[in-house]
């Protein structure tokens, strides 16, 4: 069952970035449709109105109408220290995983390990392009994973 709701949940989540990397870009409706996954929290009816979203703003009405979302996009912004909407689906994502380690005896623990290791690698990445950039500023901006 963790297992099953952690595979929702991030399925759900990419598809949500799915919609947002898909404006302004020459991807008809029908296309984004197919880039969808057939499962996930958002699985059918959220998937057919993001299908047809316009917007950031829409994005996130359409996201607010189911549960582990509705307090996702707060604290998003475009300024240099807020938090970007993915940037928040990472913090919710690392949240979830650690959960899995909570039970033992079942498969998501594997799953949890894999998806906290690569957003390890993400963070030592972030890490790193601070530091080529000379923008210490921002270093502290990763997701911490426990």
């Amino acid at each position: 069952a963790e297992r099953e709701f952690l595979k929702e949940a991030v399925v759900s989540t990419q598809s949500t970035g799915i919609t947002i990397n898909s404006f302004r870009t020459d991807l008809l409706k029908d296309d984004i449709e197919n880039l969808y996954p057939r499962c996930g929290m958002l699985y059918p009816e959220g998937l057919k109105f993001l299908k047809n979203a316009e917007d950031r703003e829409e994005v996130r009405r359409i996201c607010e109408r189911y549960g582990m979302y509705k307090d996702l996009h707060s604290g998003v912004g475009d300024g240099p220290n807020d938090k970007t909407l993915e940037d928040r689906f990472f913090q919710e994502e690392v949240k979830m995983l650690a959960l899995g380690f909570m039970n033992s005896f079942h498969l998501g623990v594997f799953f949890a390990f894999v998806k906290l290791k690569e957003q390890e690698n993400r963070n030592i990445v972030w890490i790193a392009e601070c530091i080529a950039q000379k923008n210490k500023s921002k270093i502290d901006n990763y997701i911490p994973i426990f």
